[in-house]
């Protein structure tokens, strides 16, 4: 990112914190304060040594003075850092809002794993660049100034000396900042890399397990880690050659000061004491240039982590919507009517078509499946239906409005939706019921257990619906998840259901007692199924079949099978394979 954009983010983060930053830097700034006095103290001492003059006084205020500062300065950096973690959380709040919120798209082309490090990792860099590197640029920069100035009023032939050489290493030190910041970025990228294999391999552990692939995803999770090792290498190594320039400074400037210092201390140009004093202040010299090596440095780490995180926030997502919205539907109104006009869609502008003007009316109630071979666009109905994708062209009407023209949670809250996959999120199986109806009874509950067949599952669990189901529902079956995401659908109550493939999954007696419930709901529901068995279809009210992106036909199991030839072929194959689970497509 450019240096003025990447400021703008930083002053965006660190705006709303401004005041208390103040307030750590201005105590800060008192400690720093009382630090410049002390060589002054130093120097009366050494005078008053000199003249035989007794120095209790002086020896007791100059404690006082280191103590004092001491006290202050811990206070500001408390407040600082307090500061600084409020920074974190206030961003990682921001950007996870953010990331729930973004397109499905959006999500398909990013890799989760690095999403997640941009919120964990990259959000804990921010917290120094917006606090301590401000306020130590701002304390260090005045510190500095002070510092020259009491060695100025001391001899201003010794500050020429000092400076000078200061001059030639910070020369240095500015050419190796940029370099700590593209090493930053780059670790920074291999830690998010580590973050998606990670995700991957736990994402199908049962399949690395059972492919004996242990090691190889080590190899490759090592590799990614082995990346962010070497990355994080070359920014360590370009941070100490900026933090050891600072001391390389202050030596030999100390070097040069006592040299030509004791030559005019010789010749009677300064006296012993200012000497002293200005080697003092020398040596306090080390402390606002490493607040300003740090700040610097801390902004080279820090423009790294905004620069992925301001990425991550150029995202593509939903409209914000005020919380609440198309609550009051959930459950109400009666069943919804689905109408597609000539519509065309395709994933990205460089992907072909997926649909070619398909255009079809769902009254409700009733049943419509939905078959075809595989890749025909039957689920992307489901998909712009929910509104998780824009159709390219032509209008996609619920209720006979263009779901462009409603509030997204309002429409979504009134459709309940089994995907392909029946997705079981971790934790217990009550709170995977009632994901979509947080407000559900327990009476509620109850009854969708019994209707999706769950009851005695629930009944022989440990801990009842309170047992934890573990990641993605891995303590489950494939056809307990199915039954799990087919009651979560039922409990909200909706006006519009869409199960995709729903019973894939199911044995045969559960599949044939769920197919009565959906049945007896499409009764006073609009349903529409991608079907993947031929009882499923034969039950539906109409039947659209779809192919290559086009609704090739429309009609019941009996006209169909009559006057579409690929409907026929494919009921044809059911039968002849008496299989009652084979595919239709996804």
């Amino acid at each position: 990112m450019p240096a003025r954009a990447t400021w703008r983010a930083l002053y965006r983060h660190f705006r709303p914190h401004r005041w208390t930053v103040a307030l750590g830097g201005f105590l800060t700034l008192i400690g720093a304060a009382t630090a410049i006095a002390q060589p002054l103290a130093a120097k009366t001492l050494v005078e008053r040594l000199g003249q035989d003059q007794p120095v209790t006084a002086i020896l007791l205020g100059l404690t006082a003075l280191v103590v004092l500062g001491t006290g202050i300065e811990a206070v500001g950096a408390y407040v600082l850092e307090r500061t600084a973690e409020s920074v974190v959380l206030a961003a990682r709040r921001t950007l996870i809002g953010r990331l729930l919120r973004l397109r499905l798209p959006e999500v398909e082309r990013t890799q989760p794993g690095d999403l997640m490090s941009r919120i964990t990792s990259d959000t804990t860099l921010l917290r120094a660049v917006t606090t301590d590197s401000i306020v130590s640029a701002a304390i260090g920069g005045l510190g500095f100034v002070a510092t020259l100035a009491m060695m100025a009023v001391m001899d201003p032939v010794l500050l020429g000396v000092a400076l000078a050489v200061m001059a030639v290493v910070g020369g240095a030190v500015a050419l190796v900042m940029p370099r700590i910041s593209q090493a930053t970025k780059r670790s920074q990228e291999a830690v998010g890399e580590i973050s998606t294999r990670l995700e991957r391999a736990f994402g199908a552990f049962r399949t690395v397990k059972a492919s004996g692939a242990e090691e190889r995803e080590a190899a490759v999770i090592d590799e990614a880690a082995r990346d962010a090792w070497r990355h994080g290498l070359t920014a360590a190594k370009w941070q100490s050659a900026a933090w050891s320039s600072v001391g390389l400074a202050v030596q030999v400037s100390f070097l040069a000061v006592l040299g030509i210092g004791g030559a005019r201390v010789a010749s009677g140009a300064i006296s012993v004491a200012t000497l002293v004093a200005f080697l003092l202040y020398l040596f306090y010299l080390i402390d606002p240039v490493t607040k300003l090596v740090g700040a610097a440095t801390q902004y080279q780490v820090g423009a790294a982590a905004i620069a992925r995180i301001e990425e991550a926030e150029r995202l593509e997502t939903e409209p914000e919507e005020p919380p609440g919205t198309g609550a009051a539907v959930v459950g109400g109104g009666g069943p919804a009517s689905v109408v597609f006009e000539d519509v065309t869609f395709r994933y990205r502008d460089d992907l072909p078509y997926v649909h070619h003007g398909v255009s079809f009316e769902v009254p409700g109630p009733g049943m419509t499946a939905f078959v075809g071979p595989s890749g025909a666009g039957k689920t992307t109905v489901f998909g712009l239906v929910e509104r998780f994708y824009e159709a390219t062209g032509g209008r996609v009407l619920v209720d006979g409005v263009d779901v462009r023209d409603r509030p997204v949670a309002e429409l979504r809250a009134a459709i309940g939706y089994v995907e392909q996959d029946a997705p079981v999120l971790a934790g217990t199986l009550r709170e995977n019921l009632v994901f979509a109806a947080p407000d559900a009874t327990d009476e509620q509950i109850r009854e969708v257990l019994v209707r999706a067949r769950l009851d005695t599952v629930v009944e022989r669990l440990p801990d009842g619906l309170d047992t934890v189901v573990g990641h993605r529902g891995s303590k489950l079956s494939g056809g307990e998840r199915q039954r799990v995401a087919i009651a979560r659908a039922l409990l909200r109550r909706p006006r519009l259901l869409l199960l995709d493939e729903a019973t894939s999954q199911l044995d045969a007696v559960n599949e044939l007692a769920l197919r009565d419930v959906v049945a007896e709901v499409a009764r006073e529901v609009t349903v529409l199924v991608v079907a993947h068995r031929l009882s499923t279809v034969t039950l539906a009210d109409r039947i659209v079949v779809m192919d290559a992106g086009r609704v090739r036909a429309v009609g019941t199991h009996a006209e169909l099978v009559a006057s579409d030839p690929l409907y026929g072929e494919l009921a044809a194959t059911q039968f002849l394979a008496s299989a009652p689970d084979g595919p239709y497509g996804p």
